[in-house]
């Protein structure tokens, strides 16, 4: 199975290239972000037609989350028990060839300290109490999506440059770390060191050309599914292509 997370950013707007993407890879299964469309505007049928079979959970204008699997879905659940805002689309999981995939868009969190910064460290502790609940670090699973942190000072372009800003703090890592401590392996991590390895970069500034990345698009795994994953890798031509996303696809193979 090849399984790939991209945050497209609206899939309005980015149905074409991610048509292109998924013809040329042909990934297993796609988990996509911020798709910012109710589920009655979801363009299902598009992927129908590349042999997808989709499931989806959207709100108008932000957030919003999606599967797509040319393997039956099953099982799907649509956010999760206690999460701080049920209104906002930022979780879906579904059993995939007998695997628990979970995708997620973790809260940006805005400016250190602000509501917005405390929702998201709530948004994590509530995620990993769900965890603890609902499901078994023995079990095969697998979680991945925009995270919204970079977990170490290799993920990011220059860690004393942005020492202190959103996605890159002690308290996100910290709260990202718990949910890691839970039963996962960062799958990205077992087959690459070296940093300068980024899946995100701010429209502004020209942080693409002038490689001002970070690392936030994660995919994690537990225990079962270590010895099968045989490869991760990120794939950056997306975001050279005209009008990008700020995100590109990271891939993972298992066996």
């Amino acid at each position: 199975m090849i399984l790939a997370t991209w945050n497209v950013n609206s899939i309005k707007v980015r149905l074409p290239q991610v048509i292109r993407w998924l013809m040329d890879h042909k990934p297993d299964v796609l988990c996509i972000q911020e798709t910012k469309v109710e589920d009655s505007k979801f363009p299902g049928d598009a992927f129908a037609e590349l042999g997808y079979e989709c499931a989806f959970f959207g709100q108008k204008t932000y957030n919003g989350v999606a599967i797509l699997s040319r393997l039956p879905i099953a099982n799907v659940q649509r956010n999760f028990d206690g999460t701080p805002d049920p209104n906002q689309a930022r979780l879906i999981r579904a059993t995939i060839d007998g695997k628990e995939i979970i995708n997620a868009y973790v809260p940006n969190g805005g400016e250190p300290g602000s509501d917005k910064f405390q929702y998201k460290l709530a948004w994590l502790s509530a995620f990993r109490s769900y965890l603890d609940s609902n499901l078994s670090p023995d079990m095969p699973v697998l979680i991945c999506g925009d995270f919204n942190v970079a977990p170490e000072d290799r993920d990011v372009f220059d860690p004393e440059v942005t020492r202190g800003w959103t996605l890159v703090t002690d308290q996100e890592r910290s709260a990202l770390a718990n949910v890691a401590a839970w039963g996962f392996t960062d799958a990205f991590r077992m087959h690459v060191q070296d940093g300068g390895q980024y899946t995100w970069w701010d429209y502004r500034l020209l942080a693409f050309r002038r490689k001002w990345g970070f690392r936030i698009d994660h995919i994690w795994i537990t225990k079962p599914l270590i010895e099968r994953c045989s490869r991760s890798w990120i794939d950056v031509e997306p975001r050279r292509a005209e009008k990008p996303s700020d995100h590109t696809p990271l891939l993972v193979e298992l066996n």
